[in-house]
């Protein structure tokens, strides 16, 4: 039988067959091949008892992150907020550039937006192409449009602590009862109430993920260590690569660059070329060798 790894739980996996969970071991030649289950895998099964099977197989993958452990995912949702804890727009550039990089489509939820409405920002992200839904967990704002983006794939919620990636769950499904955390006053940051990646059932055929919040990561990962690819990440770049004096270009202060002439014409957004800058220079500091098993910002 085929099914799909919802939940990771010390060596078991449980995995969902046509909507009934089999709590599963890996074969031993699976750790031969030193091949690990993640979150989202499509895996072969073999059924041993009512409740409980075996993991024969993983089936190839269309993407995989190690940190947070899942794979398969169609679309990364990136839930930022003008309210406390306010979100660093590096971190939803990073964010946006790694589901690029790994073929997964971003979308930016601005949560909390009946406390602070950040109309600037997702302007911002709207005029470079992505899918942005202004929402709010706690009056229901933007809860259907995030409920039909999440029909028949595979979803991630990420977001900083205290944000509101369970709150907004919690609002597209009572049921689920995720633990939701207080945001510090004295901080400024929300506490961790996520512990890890598990995969939730909603209604129309959608999965989604909870994942614990940026602090808990690495800030760098080896798909977006490519200073040749990096600029492909930031869609609204493309157009202007192709204008610059230099083949070679970097993007980043060269004269006869396109994408800064651009810039200079307000065609593409400032800030998000100084976080395309600031992941280019991590780029060129990278040492993979110091970097081993390091995989994934958020």
């Amino acid at each position: 039988m085929t099914g799909v790894i919802i939940r990771s739980l010390s060596g078991f996996y449980d995995v969902d067959v046509q909507g009934q969970t089999l709590r599963c071991r890996g074969r031993g030649k699976l750790r031969y091949q030193k091949q690990k289950p993640l979150v989202g895998d499509q895996v072969e099964v073999t059924r041993l008892t009512e409740r409980e099977g075996a993991l024969d197989a993983i089936l190839p993958r269309r993407n995989a992150l190690e940190r947070p452990a899942v794979a398969n995912m169609d679309q990364i949702l990136v839930v930022a907020s003008g309210a406390v804890p306010v979100t660093d727009p590096f971190l939803i550039d990073r964010i946006t550039a790694l589901a690029i990089a790994v073929d997964c489509q971003p979308i930016i939820l601005f949560n909390k937006w009946d406390l602070v409405p950040v109309p600037e920002l997702a302007e911002i992200y709207g005029n470079a192409g992505f899918t942005v839904i202004p929402c709010s967990a706690r009056t229901g704002q933007g809860v259907e449009a995030i409920r039909s983006c999440l029909q028949n794939r595979i979803s991630v919620f990420t977001g900083n602590s205290g944000v509101g990636k369970s709150s907004l769950l919690n609002a597209l499904e009572s049921s689920l009862e995720l633990a939701t955390g207080e945001v510090s006053a004295r901080l400024g940051r929300g506490r961790h109430t996520t512990r890890m990646v598990e995969l939730f059932r909603l209604p129309g055929n959608a999965l989604v993920a909870d994942t614990p919040g940026f602090a808990a990561f690495d800030a760098q990962t080896p798909e977006l260590m490519d200073t040749q690819a990096l600029a492909d990440d930031f869609p609204e770049f493309r157009p202007y690569l192709s204008d610059c004096a230099f083949a070679d270009c970097a993007h980043v202060k060269e004269k006869g660059c396109g994408l800064l002439a651009a810039i200079e014409e307000g065609k593409v957004s400032k800030s998000r070329h100084d976080s395309y800058v600031r992941l280019y220079q991590q780029a060129k500091e990278f040492r993979p060798w110091e970097n081993h098993g390091k995989n994934g910002p958020f």
